[in-house]
């Protein structure tokens, strides 16, 4: 496993790694046609935009780095560790494949610098050999010497053509030409061309950047990665960014655009014997470029499978296994190598180059998002010795997915459709694992803040508010019936806002608060069968009376203060209605309205519609109960139920009142018919309640209104004698809503 990998190298390794990948195929082989096709200043634009990339992503992983222990895997780890380990799989996946075929990627360029070889056989003995000839050999015996010597072997080997690389790079910029004598190139005089073809060679010219976080994967072989993580991968950056520039700057001094097309190795004409070193400086970059690949690429694969992040456990077990001897992943270099025989027996550079960006890109774009987030979200946990900027990170992510599409827009689309499945698959055969919430989580803690923050003052400034309900409920039978909880689920789900508390009763002590605990789980796991929009909570306290009065003392958790207060209470059994008739002065001296559930063991019929009746003595209460009726009805299961009211008056008034309430339903645009509309003349002997009982005994919700002052005189008798119906909710609203 890794953690048993003995801690072997230090800060050098990382530098060298990523410095000999950043200085590598592409600069040897795409600079020059880089040059030719678009000028000095187009590709110091590609210089600059490639490292608006990269140089948020190298910060980005320094910070994160020095905040916790980076373990193997490199920048699979870093996102796993941050984003969760589902997506951290899916990406480290794409990562992990991304890295292997780069190892072709630079074993097929590696041939090139056998262009001599080729040549001579085609004008000698009129043969054609296929760059396979080279490529395959030079792949067998690299996974040969890798997987016998391991990391150990690989970083001496870089040493030696780091040197190489310099070496050919000193005589290259020492280099004279006859045309660098006669153009008279000045880098103010010299024209941006070919505009239109700036991100067709931006895709040929990306991997040359992707190195820049090689090293990182050597992070389970690290002795300090929070130090050599940061300096060597901004080090490398930095140094690649600047040799970059002055490569450019040489090229196009040195060479006409013509000879820079036309020639792919044009650096041996300007080099100092660079009919030699140019071809060995080629080899030794692109060597030392897949050695750092085919090193890290294995870590990856290794450290995904330590994860369980396959769905086959004996292919984790086999591939997480490393060397007895030193802990090499040697099982996870022998797919590696496959995979990379695979691409080079196929090869085409800049086919591969693209593929290559596609997933290095979405890399990138993480890390950078991973930084930009814990900067958002302030978790006090979040301490790194080395710190970047949010406005940093935040551009790199950007620029990262914009360039994505404007490299390849197709190539982009499928990679991001693909990695999209890869994640779904995962979550499938790995359920219990947390995801994309184990680092928003604190973001959307922050945004919640300022969002609140920003809600109490503006609403401090409205002359007129909007009214919605933002409801509370507070009840110790929420393990007996769930008809409130469900109400205010109802309320909640489109338009309003729901607070259920679940009361225990008793002192504040260790085992309440354990009670709550548990109860609280065994809520969330309860409400977790449906679509549930209500914030759920707890609450301990010795009497039925301090708990409303803490409860409607909270603050709403819409960023609005609550205004309604629901209570419930069973219909066939109404033990605790005297204790809710008792607490309703308590609750109006708080300005709130108040709807008290009577639930019915009857189940509820949709499809029977909601019944809203409305009386002369308690007409304050109508808009209410019609606004409520809407709210309710939002929600899927009320989708194709009716809202029928039946409006109650005094014959005299009969006409007036039709008149008054279909323009009402006109001018509020209810979703209510004419024909659901019915006004029923009020006679000296019409007894109410038998009224309702005949006419809303299928209902499936029916709302009545009730007064205070008749709640005072007449107590709990007034919400009795509906014995037809099924569950009804009775409200009483503090002030006359307005149906606009």
């Amino acid at each position: 496993m890794i953690s048993n990998i003995e801690k072997r190298f230090g800060t050098a390794p990382v530098f060298f790694t990523a410095i000999s990948t950043i200085l590598g195929a592409i600069l040897f082989l795409r600079f020059g046609y880089a040059v030719g096709t678009l000028g000095f200043w187009g590709v110091i634009l590609i210089i600059l935009l490639g490292h608006l990339v990269t140089i948020p992503t190298a910060l980005a992983i320094s910070e994160i780095a020095t905040n916790k222990r980076v373990e193997g895997g490199g920048e699979y780890f870093i996102i796993s560790r941050s984003f969760g380990l589902n997506i951290g799989a899916t990406i480290g996946m794409a990562l992990y494949l991304s890295q292997a075929i780069s190892v072709a990627f630079y074993i097929i360029a590696f041939t090139e610098a056998f262009e001599p070889v080729f040549n001579y056989f085609s004008e000698v003995y009129f043969i054609d050999l296929p760059r396979q000839v080279i490529s395959i050999p030079s792949m067998l015996i690299l996974a040969f010497l890798i997987s016998k010597r391991g990391a150990n072997m690989g970083v001496k080997a870089l040493y030696l053509v780091i040197a190489v690389l310099f070496i050919s790079l000193i005589l290259f910029f020492l280099g004279k030409t006859g045309y660098a004598g006669e153009s008279g190139f000045s880098i103010f005089n010299d024209q941006f061309r070919n505009s239109d073809d700036f991100f067709k060679v931006f895709a040929i010219v990306f991997p040359a950047f992707t190195g820049m976080t090689a090293g990182v994967g050597l992070s389970g072989d690290l002795k300090n990665p929070s130090k050599s993580i940061p300096f060597g991968t901004t080090a490398a950056t930095i140094t690649g960014g600047i040799i970059y520039m002055f490569v450019v700057w040489k090229l196009a001094y040195s060479a006409s655009p013509d000879d820079l097309l036309a020639d792919q190795l044009i650096m041996r004409n300007i080099a100092l014997g660079g009919a030699f070193i140019i071809p060995l400086g080629l080899a030794a970059s692109t060597l030392s470029s897949a050695l750092g690949s085919v090193m890290v690429a294995p870590r990856t694969l290794q450290a995904l499978a330590v994860d369980q992040s396959f769905p086959s456990k004996k292919i984790n077990k086999i591939l997480a296994k490393g060397r007895e001897k030193d802990g090499e992943p040697y099982n996870a270099t022998l797919v590696t190598s496959a995979i990379a025989l695979l691409f080079v027996a196929l090869g085409s550079v800049n086919a591969v180059a693209e593929i290559i960006s596609m997933f290095f890109m979405v890399t990138y774009g993480a890390l950078s998002l991973i930084s930009f987030l814990n900067h958002f979200g302030s978790s006090p946990a979040y301490r790194p010795y080395f710190k970047s900027k949010w406005y940093i990170s935040l551009t790199g992510f950007l620029v990262a997915v914009w360039v994505m599409f404007k490299i390849n827009a197709l190539y982009a689309l499928f990679a991001t459709i693909l990695i999209s499945a890869l994640y779904l698959y995962i979550s499938t055969y790995h359920k219990n694992r947390k995801g994309l919430e184990a680092i928003f989580s604190n973001a959307l803690f922050q945004i919640n803040r300022n969002l609140q923050v920003f809600l109490q003052k503006s609403s401090k400034s409205k002359t007129k508010k909007e009214w919605r309900p933002s409801a509370i409920c507070i009840s110790e039978d929420s393990f007996q019936r769930d008809t409130a909880f469900n109400l205010l689920n109802w309320i909640s789900y489109k338009y309003g806002f729901g607070t259920y508390i679940h009361r225990i009763q008793g002192y504040y002590s260790k085992a309440t608060y354990q009670q709550s605990l548990h109860e609280f789980n065994r809520l969330l796991e309860k409400t977790g069968n449906v679509e549930n929009h209500v914030y759920i909570d707890t609450i301990i306290s010795p009497s039925y009376t301090s708990a409303i009065a803490q409860a409607i003392q909270l603050p709403g958790i819409s960023g609005m203060e609550n205004n309604m207060v629901v209570f419930e209470f069973d219909k066939e059994n109404p033990q605790n209605l005297s204790d809710i008739v008792e607490n309703y002065a308590l609750v109006h001296a708080g300005n709130f309205d108040i709807c008290i559930l009577a639930s019915s063991q009857r189940p509820i019929n949709f499809n029977q519609g909601i019944h809203i009746w409305i009386r002369a003595i308690d007409h304050e209460n109508s808009n209410l109960m019609i606004l409520l009726s809407f709210i309710i009805s939002g929600y899927p299961d009320w989708k194709k139920s009716n809202i029928k009211i039946f409006e109650v008056c005094k014959p005299e008034k009969e006409e007036e009142t039709k008149t008054l309430m279909k323009n009402l339903v006109i001018s509020g645009r209810l979703p209510v018919t004419f024909n659901n509309i019915e006004i029923i003349a009020e006679k000296d002997d019409t007894n109410i309640r038998s009224l309702i009982n005949s006419r809303s005994g299928d209902a499936g919700l029916t709302l009545i209104g009730f007064r205070g002052d008749h709640l005072k005189h007449e107590g709990a008798k007034i919400f009795s004698g509906y014995t037809n119906l099924g569950t009804i909710l009775f409200v009483n609203s503090h002030t006359q809503k307005e149906i606009e």
